[in-house]
C-alpha cells in the first residue's frame, strides 16, 4: 500500500489536514477514523476502477443482486482485513499513540437492514468479490435505517438511527449518474409506425441519486460495487409561486413526499400510508437499477440479443419482484421491442430466491392502490396474467380452483411471490427442508407446473467476518493447529475433527471461550451493571423477535427453572446465564410484549438473592453486526427453537457453531444440515417435526388447553402471567395467557415445553464434563467450513447465474 511506515504516517497526518484541517495532536477520534477512512478508500478506489475496467474490456456476464436489505455491520476493519493490512495498519497506528480498537469503534453500523435477510446479502457481497466474481449488489440508502433500540422501563422504545450523522467515508455520490422514476399519473396509447406506443402522463417525478460503495475482495485486487440509491426532489426542493403565496406547506410537501421514500428501512405498515411507502421504495430501487444496468450495457452493446448472456438480475425475496415488469416496460417502452423478445430476455435474466412459507410473509398488494401508483407496471403484471392463465387453462382446463390458486392477480391483489415464480428462470429455496415444503406444499401447483425452476441453495455465512474478524484468538488457533489453508478454504475445516480428542487443543478452545465470555461480560457490566459468572452456561438468542422463533419457549423454560429454585435454593445446577436480544417490528404488539416480559423477568431474577445468582437474565438493546460480533465468540448455547417447518435457513444458528456454540434446536430450516453435519451426538434436537406441524395445521388434533391442565409445570408459568407473580403487572401479560390458550397456541410452544425442558437438563448435564462439551465444541467448528457463503456462492455461480471468475491484475 505504501513504501514503508514513514509514507503511511506522512500520509496520514495529510488526510487529517486535507480532510478536517486539523492536527493529529488536536484530532478528535472521530476525526482520526475518517481521515483513516478516507485514506483506505483512495487505496481502495485504485482496485476497484481496475476491477469496473476489467469487466468492461471482457465483456464477461455480470450479476446485480438486488436486495431491500443490505446488513453490512462496519466496514473499517473487514476493509483493513480484506486488504491484508488490519496488523500492519494496527501498527503503525500505534506508532502515532493511536488505538486502531477505539478508532473502528466510532464507525456506525450502516442501517441497511433488520436481520438475516439483509446479513445474507452482505455475506454474499463479500464472497462475491473474495471468490473475483462479477457480482454487484442494489439497494436503498436508508437515511436512518430501522431503527435504535432503547430499552426504557422494559419497553423497547424506537428512536431515529442516525447512522449517517457523521457522513458514510465508504460511499461515492454519483449524481451524473442518477436516473428519473414515476409514480402515479395515467397512461395515454397512440399509434406509431404500425404499433402501439405507451405513454405516461401527469406522474409524480422521483429522482434516484446513486451512492457506491466499494466491496473488498479477501487478499486479491477485486472490488465489487453496492450500489444504494437515495430519492431526491426531481426538479425543485419546492414550489416557489405556492411559498411566496404564504402556502408554505404545499411549498415543501412534494420534497417531503419525495426523501420519505428512502428515509427508513421497513416502515411501519400497520397503515394504509406505510403500506404504500414500502411498495413505492420496492419500485423506486428496482426502477433505478434497471435503468442503470441497461445504459451501462448499451455503453457496449447495441442490441438486447445477448442481454441475458451479459447480465443476471437476481431478486433477494419477493420484495424487488417488481424488476420483472419493470424490466418488460424498459425493454418494450424504451427500447422498442415486442413483448414476445422482452418476455424472453425477461424470463433468461431474473432469478429469485424464495426466502419464507408464512402467508403473512408473501406479499401481496391491493389492486386499486397498486393501479393507482405504478399504473404502466400493473397494466404488464395483468398482461403477464393474462397470458400464464391461459397457458394455465391449456394444462388444466376446467380446474378453475387450480388456475384461481396460481393467478398473479386474484380476489383484488397483486400477488408478488407467483410473480416471481412465473417471471423468473431460477426458484430456490435456502435449506434443503424449506425447498422441500415449497416443491410439496406452499409452491406445489408451480413446482407441479415448472418443476425445472425450482432447485435449493442453503444459505452460508463469511468465515472472513465471523470468525477471522470476530474471534482472532480462535482464527490463531486453528490455523496453528491445522495451518492456515481453511482461510482460503473454508471446507479444510474439517481437518480440525483430527484434534477433537486432543486435550491439549480443547484446553485452548476452553481458554479462548473463557477469554470471549469475559470480554462479553464486561461489555454486560459496563452498559447495564449486570455482573455475570464466566463459568455459567451462556445460554444465547439472539434473533428478529417474532412469534415462531419463539423466544416464549425459552422464557418459559427459565420461568420453569426459576421456579425450581425457589422452591428448592440448593438445587444442583450448573450456572446460567440466559442472552436475549432482537428487535420486534414496531407495529408487533405480542414481540413487543415478549420484551417487556423478558426484562420483566430478568428484574426478579437478578435481584433474587435467594437463588444465590445461579441463573442471570440479560436483554442487550439494540442488536446489530457489531454487537454480534462480540456475543457469539461467547456464547456456550445457540438457541434456535423455531416452530419447525417456519424458518427457512437460519444464519446465526451458522455463527454460532463456527465460533464453538452447540445448538438446541427443533429439526427446522438449517439445523437439519447441521445435525447432519456434526452428527446427533454434538447437537440437542427437541420437539415436533415438520411433518407433525404441517400434520397439526391441515387435520387439526392440538389443544393448547389440553397441556395448560395436564403439565402442572405449564400451568404455573401461564398462571404467573396473570396472578400478580410479575409485579405490579397483573394484567400486562394476560394478553400471552390469552394469545396461547385461546388462539390454541398456533406455533406449538406449549405443545415443545416438555421436550424443550427435557433438553435442556441433557444438555446441562454434557456441559457439566468439560472435556465433552469441549469435543463437542471442536467437531461443531471443524464441520462448519460447510456453511461458508463461499460455497453457497460458488454454487449460486455455477448452478443459476453462470458467471465465470476474474482475475483483476494489481
Amino acid at each position: 500500500m505504501f513504501k514503508n511506515k514513514e509514507t503511511f504516517k506522512e500520509a496520514f497526518i495529510e488526510k487529517l489536514a486535507t480532510v478536517h484541517g486539523t492536527t493529529l495532536d488536536l484530532a478528535t477520534d472521530m476525526e482520526k477514523y475518517t481521515a483513516l477512512g478516507n485514506l483506505i478508500r483512495d487505496y481502495i478506489t485504485q482496485k476497484w476502477i481496475e476491477t469496473n475496467n476489467q469487466y468492461m474490456k471482457n465483456n464477461q456476464k455480470e450479476m446485480y443482486y438486488f436486495s431491500l436489505e443490505f446488513l453490512l455491520g462496519k466496514l473499517l476493519g473487514s476493509n483493513l482485513l480484506n486488504l491484508g493490512i488490519a496488523d500492519a495498519c494496527k501498527e503503525v497506528l500505534q506508532e502515532l499513540d493511536i488505538d486502531l480498537d477505539m478508532i473502528e469503534n466510532m464507525e456506525s453500523d450502516a442501517g441497511l437492514g433488520n436481520g438475516g435477510l439483509g446479513r445474507l446479502a452482505a455475506c454474499f457481497l463479500d464472497s462475491l468479490a473474495s471468490l473475483q466474481l462479477p457480482g454487484h449488489g442494489c439497494g436503498i440508502r436508508y437515511k436512518y435505517g430501522l431503527f435504535e433500540q432503547k430499552i426504557v422501563d422494559g419497553y423497547q422504545v424506537e428512536l431515529p438511527d442516525n447512522w449517517l450523522k457523521f457522513g458514510n467515508v465508504w460511499e461515492i455520490r454519483k449524481p451524473d449518474k442518477a436516473v428519473e422514476v414515476k409514480f402515479g399519473g395515467n397512461i395515454r396509447t397512440e399509434i406509431s409506425d404500425g404499433d402501439m406506443v405507451f405513454i405516461h402522463e401527469n406522474y409524480d417525478s422521483v429522482l434516484a441519486v446513486p451512492y457506491d460503495t466499494p466491496i473488498v475482495g479477501y487478499e486479491n485486487n477485486t472490488v465489487n460495487t453496492l450500489r444504494l440509491w437515495s430519492a431526491e426532489p426531481s426538479t425543485k426542493d419546492f414550489d416557489f409561486s405556492s411559498f411566496s403565496r404564504g402556502d408554505y406547506m404545499k411549498a415543501v410537501e412534494y420534497k417531503y413526499s419525495v426523501e420519505a421514500i428512502s428515509q427508513v428501512l421497513y416502515p411501519d405498515d400497520s397503515n394504509f400510508e406505510n403500506k404504500i411507502l414500502r411498495l413505492k421504495q420496492q419500485y423506486f430501487f428496482v426502477s433505478a437499477g434497471l435503468q442503470s444496468i441497461i445504459r451501462r450495457y448499451k455503453k457496449k452493446h447495441k442490441n438486447f440479443f445477448s442481454f441475458a448472456d451479459r447480465i443476471g438480475i437476481h431478486i433477494n425475496d419477493t420484495h424487488p419482484v417488481l424488476a420483472i415488469p419493470e424490466l418488460m416496460r424498459i425493454l418494450m417502452d424504451e427500447e422498442g421491442l415486442g413483448w414476445d423478445e422482452a418476455w424472453r430476455i425477461t424470463t433468461s435474466t431474473i432469478s429469485y430466491t424464495n426466502h419464507t412459507i408464512m402467508s403473512e410473509a408473501l406479499e401481496k398488494w391491493p389492486v386499486d392502490a397498486f393501479k393507482s401508483l405504478l399504473p404502466r407496471i400493473f397494466m404488464i403484471i395483468n398482461e403477464i396474467n393474462e397470458r400464464f392463465c391461459k397457458e394455465a387453462w391449456n394444462r388444466y382446463a376446467g380446474d378453475w380452483d387450480r388456475i384461481h390458486h396460481m393467478a398473479i392477480i386474484a380476489d383484488g391483489y397483486v400477488k408478488m411471490a407467483h410473480l416471481a415464480i412465473v417471471g423468473s428462470y431460477s426458484i430456490n429455496g435456502v435449506a434443503k427442508l424449506h425447498t422441500k415444503i415449497l416443491r410439496k406444499e406452499v409452491m406445489k401447483d408451480f413446482y407441479e407446473f415448472f418443476p425445472y425452476k425450482f432447485n435449493n441453495k442453503t444459505n452460508g455465512i463469511t468465515h472472513r467476518r465471523w470468525l477471522l474478524k470476530a474471534n482472532p484468538s480462535l482464527a490463531s488457533l486453528i490455523t496453528d493447529t491445522i495451518g492456515p489453508s481453511w482461510v482460503q478454504h473454508p471446507h479444510d475445516l474439517i481437518k480440525l475433527t483430527r484434534y477433537a480428542d486432543d486435550a491439549s487443543v480443547l484446553e485452548k478452545l476452553y481458554k479462548i471461550k473463557m477469554e470471549n465470555k469475559q470480554l462479553l461480560s464486561s461489555l454486560i457490566k459496563n452498559k447495564y451493571d449486570i455482573t455475570l459468572d464466566t463459568a455459567s452456561i451462556f445460554d444465547v438468542q439472539v434473533k428478529r423477535i417474532h412469534a415462531y422463533k419463539r423466544q416464549l419457549l425459552n422464557v418459559f423454560h427459565i420461568m420453569d427453572l426459576y421456579n425450581r429454585l425457589r422452591e428448592n435454593p440448593d438445587l444442583d445446577i450448573a450456572p446460567r446465564t440466559f442472552i436475549f436480544g432482537g428487535k420486534a417490528a414496531p407495529g408487533y404488539y405480542i414481540a413487543k410484549l415478549s420484551i417487556k416480559l423478558i426484562n420483566t423477568l430478568a428484574s426478579i431474577i437478578n435481584n433474587d438473592k435467594t437463588i444465590k445468582d445461579k441463573i442471570k437474565v440479560v436483554f442487550l438493546e439494540n442488536y446489530n453486526v457489531s454487537l454480534a460480533e462480540k456475543i457469539f465468540p461467547a456464547s456456550d448455547v445457540s438457541e434456535q427453537i423455531s416452530t419447525a417447518s417456519k424458518e427457512a435457513s437460519g444464519t446465526g444458528n451458522m455463527k454460532f457453531m463456527m465460533n464453538g456454540a452447540i445448538t438446541i434446536g427443533t429439526m427446522d430450516g438449517a439445523n437439519i444440515e447441521i445435525t447432519e453435519e456434526v452428527g446427533n451426538e454434538n447437537i440437542f434436537i427437541l420437539g415436533l417435526t415438520s411433518d407433525e406441524v404441517l400434520n397439526f395445521y391441515r387435520y387439526g388434533g392440538y389443544n393448547a388447553w389440553d397441556i395448560y391442565n395436564s403439565d402442572a409445570r405449564v400451568k404455573m408459568i401461564l398462571n404467573q402471567m396473570i396472578n400478580g407473580f410479575l409485579p405490579d403487572e397483573k394484567e400486562q401479560f394476560r394478553n400471552i395467557f390469552n394469545y396461547l390458550l385461546y388462539n390454541n397456541d398456533e406455533y406449538f410452544v406449549l405443545k415443545d415445553f416438555a421436550s424443550y425442558v427435557d433438553t435442556q437438563n441433557r444438555l446441562e448435564q454434557k456441559f457439566k464434563n468439560k472435556n465433552k462439551w469441549y469435543k463437542m465444541s471442536a467437531n461443531n467448528i471443524a464441520h462448519s467450513g460447510k456453511f461458508s457463503s463461499d460455497g453457497t456462492i460458488h454454487e449460486y455461480a455455477v448452478g443459476i447465474w453462470k458467471i465465470d471468475p476474474t482475475h483483476i491484475s494489481e
